[in-house]
């Protein structure tokens, strides 16, 4: 009587092989439950669509860190753009343009930026996205200018380079700089220097109001030195 109230060998080993072989079965639907739930659309495993343009924190103002530019600002390599499509953050986001002038657009694919201004470039993307988007509304920042610019050295309070974001002289860049650094700076002889060129500015001429035709435009590259 007492020993048959034990379960007898057979018995627990019968046991022990259905324990083992249910526990890797509710494991694997446990893995798979959790795979799945990731997957959906907005849990928090989910991961970014395909091409999803860059975002970036503290950026869910646009006005936020944008270079203010020039209408006529001309898009160049390695420019790095601000796109907001309202109401729409999957293509909202930071675009960079690569060295060969190209933006990607999420399942758009490829499209040329280098070339075109701000205006011209949001007409293409907004006709582009009209394929998969009803009406978007589409709005094209700069959110860094790096394929233009000009340097500022020499006796000035600012030296250093500056993004050439719109029309600019030498006399107002100067001034941008800070002015000249002392009154003992060559204000008379100021040389830009524009690859084997060599061109010359008289600022206090200038002040003065003479020789206002010698105001010198800049050109992307070009370097001021004040002595």
């Amino acid at each position: 009587m007492f020993r048959d109230s034990f379960p007898s060998n057979s018995e627990v080993f019968w046991k022990r092989t259905a324990v083992l072989l249910v526990l890797p079965m509710l494991f694997a639907a446990a893995s798979v439950a959790q795979n799945q739930n990731q997957n959906q659309p907005g849990s928090e495993g989910a991961g970014p669509a395909p091409n999803a343009p860059k975002q970036l924190p503290g950026l869910s103002d646009p006005s936020v860190n944008i270079v203010p530019v020039d209408e006529s600002y001309v898009i160049g390599p390695t420019d790095v753009l601000y796109i907001n499509v309202f109401h729409d953050k999957d293509y909202t986001g930071v675009y960079p343009v690569s060295p060969d002038g190209m933006i990607t657009i999420p399942l758009v694919g490829e499209m040329k930026a280098d070339g075109l201004t701000r205006r011209q470039l949001g007409a293409q993307v907004t006709e582009a996205l009209s394929q998969n988007l009803k009406d978007p509304e589409v709005s094209v920042t700069l959110y860094d200018v790096r394929s233009k610019k000009y340097t500022v050295t020499g006796q000035v309070k600012r030296p250093g380079p500056y993004p050439l974001t719109r029309p600019i002289t030498v006399f107002d860049a100067i001034n941008d700089a800070g002015g000249f650094a002392d009154a003992f700076s060559n204000q008379k002889n100021i040389l830009i220097m524009r690859g084997t060129e060599r061109l010359h500015f008289n600022y206090k001429d200038y002040v003065a109001g003479k020789n206002l035709d010698k105001n010198i435009p800049l050109k992307n590259g070009d370097t001021i030195f004040v002595k």
